[in-house]
């Protein structure tokens, strides 16, 4: 794990990010026939990365990034314990480099992050049917929390 490096993101790595979310975007697909047609965007990466209530971070190695997430403070429903929670998501990590455990350093830096921002709730959305997706979030401390159906 020597070889990567966890950093916060700069408007400079917005091209590979927009990358990342195209690629997250298209092995989503099949999980989601709510998509609408290509193209399409799930974030403002600019904005994320320039606002102080979201942290995106990448990891690189050999100066190249392989990995990217992001947390971003989210208001609480006003019945839960809490008013504010850090919602992680933009979770990539490139084919290459996967099985390595960079999710989990991932998490542990947006934990950190979230801690400094006085967060100790943490949530993120996963496809019920991403089972590999699911097993590296429960791997790192998460549990099913809520199951989002639907009818059409």
């Amino acid at each position: 794990m020597k070889d990567y490096i966890v950093r916060s993101a700069r408007q400079s790595d917005l091209a590979i990010l927009l990358s990342f979310e195209q690629a997250i975007v298209q092995f989503e697909r099949p999980y989601d026939p709510t998509l609408a047609d290509d193209p399409i965007s799930y974030y403002d990466l600019s904005e994320l990365i320039a606002t102080d209530d979201a942290e995106v971070v990448v990891i690189e190695f050999e100066s190249k990034i392989v990995a990217s997430g992001y947390a971003k403070i989210k208001q609480a429903l006003p019945y839960q314990d809490h008013e504010h929670y850090s919602y992680l998501g933009f979770m990539f990590t490139h084919t290459d480099h996967r099985g390595k455990g960079l999710n989990g350093l991932l998490i542990d830096r947006l934990k950190e992050w979230s801690a400094s921002k006085g967060l100790d709730e943490i949530r993120l959305t996963v496809y019920n049917d991403n089972n590999a997706a699911i097993k590296a979030y429960e791997k790192v401390g998460f549990k099913k929390h809520l199951i989002e159906m639907r009818i059409s």
